[in-house]
């Protein structure tokens, strides 16, 4: 039953992710703008997803429990390009990039970089929440932002948690988790609330 339970989990995380953010990514390209999306909030999640990548591959976790943050990753970083082309500044992106593919090598330096890195990861990925919600309460516009992609954020998390707990145990990652859990569903209800004060208006 636990088997069943992790392999289900493991895939179905798997198969939500390989489309995640195309709901995101389509809604951006359908608006040719990228209004709505926080770009700290970008920024600040590839950071968070690039340092959970590190962690779990450098202490040898199962590769099915974090399999889908390169997929993720590479996502983001479609997603980062259609925000930087729709606001006009496509070159502003390669300072980005740079600093992201060295973080990669750096962050295996030390142990204690990875570990501090790790530890920093809840509140960097719980910060990138935080700056969408506070940019939609800004604008009061959920603009070309897709509901579909911050509930299917809700999903993995809760399936991600029912792997930690049957595989790692690992008390950070499970708080990583449901942290991020709350904090999707919150951004999920705001950009819904939002939505629905546009369409109103209208």
């Amino acid at each position: 039953m636990e088997t069943a339970l992790l392999s289900f989990c493991n895939w179905s995380t798997l198969g939500v992710c390989a489309a995640l953010k195309l709901p995101q990514i389509s809604a951006v390209l359908a608006a040719r703008s990228a209004r709505g999306i926080s770009l700290p909030s970008l920024l600040l999640e590839l950071a968070g997803f690039l340092v959970f990548l590190r962690y779990q591959h450098y202490y040898g976790y199962p590769l099915l429990t974090y399999l889908e943050y390169p997929i993720l990753i590479a996502q983001d970083i479609i997603l980062l390009l259609c925000v930087f082309h729709f606001n006009g500044n496509v070159k502003q992106a390669a300072p980005y990039m740079a600093v992201f593919l060295s973080s990669w090598f750096i962050l295996t330096l030390q142990k204690w970089i990875i570990d501090l890195a790790m530890n920093l990861c809840t509140f960097i990925s719980a910060a990138s929440k935080f700056a969408q919600l506070q940019y939609l309460w800004k604008t009061r516009d959920s603009g070309a932002v897709s509901a579909l992609t911050w509930s299917l954020s809700s999903y993995t998390c809760a399936t991600r948690i029912i792997t930690t707990l049957i595989t790692t145990s690992d008390l950070t990652i499970l708080i990583r988790f449901m942290i991020m859990l709350a904090f999707n569903i919150w951004v999920t209800a705001t950009v819904l609330r939002f939505r629905k004060t546009t369409v109103k208006a209208e």
